[in-house]
């Protein structure tokens, strides 16, 4: 096995998307295993890969870590982008989670059924733009500064950025009233290893179609 970490999970964004944004953004490549079938999951459990049968599973320094928080978490430790102090790293959490919540609604969104697609995608419209997104408006216009903690580039940064493009896929003109995240759209987007991750032929996913979501059903079928 080479040094890379080794990341198992499907051909699609799901709760590694987060995990594969802060390892490109932490400039690190990655391998990726993709589970099709849901023999392949099976053996995974079987083999006692996953602690709680669950993945996102990712091998990284001896280690076979899964919940994808835990493993979040190692990451930006491990390269720096968790903070300076206790303090730092609890607003890094605070903004993480919240940044979670909103992207869990979109994660959820194409498994909708057709008749609660237009309602779920108004809710996720009226968080973003009502709830979450309003918060890093006020902390970067209150603070002034590029980053939002202590002024350096943390996973929360990271986390928001893949945020702030997921609702835009589905609601294209939702940072039109936020001029504070506009301006940090743009810088993000000229952060090196995030350009990078924006290029086509990346190991960015597309978003989730309808064979992605046949392949977790498939996969994942009790």
């Amino acid at each position: 096995m080479s040094g890379k970490p080794r990341l198992t999970y499907l051909n699609g964004r799901g709760r590694m998307e987060p995990v594969r944004w802060l390892l490109a953004a932490a400039g690190v490549e990655f391998e990726e295993v993709y589970l099709e079938t849901k023999e392949q999951y099976d053996k995974l459990i079987k083999d006692g890969f996953l602690l709680f049968q669950q993945v996102p599973l990712v091998e990284i320094d001896g280690m076979k870590m899964v919940q994808t928080r835990a493993i979040l978490s190692y990451i930006a430790g491990k390269y720096n982008l968790y903070g300076k102090d206790l303090k730092e790293r609890a607003l890094i959490d605070m903004y993480v989670e919240g940044i979670s919540d909103l992207m869990q609604m979109i994660l959820m969104f194409p498994f909708s059924p057709p008749d609660a697609k237009e309602k779920n995608l108004d809710s996720i419209k009226e968080r973003a733009t009502n709830r979450y997104f309003p918060v890093f408006e006020k902390v970067l216009k209150q603070h002034g500064q590029d980053f939002l903690v202590g002024n350096k580039f943390s996973w929360a940064d990271v986390q928001l950025m893949e945020a702030i493009l997921a609702v835009e896929e589905k609601v294209p003109a939702v940072l039109s009233g936020f001029p504070q995240l506009q301006v940090f759209k743009t810088k993000m987007s000229n952060v090196p290893t995030i350009k990078k991750f924006l290029q086509p032929g990346s190991p960015r996913k597309p978003p989730p179609d309808d064979h992605y979501v046949e392949t977790v059903l498939k996969v994942f079928k009790k």
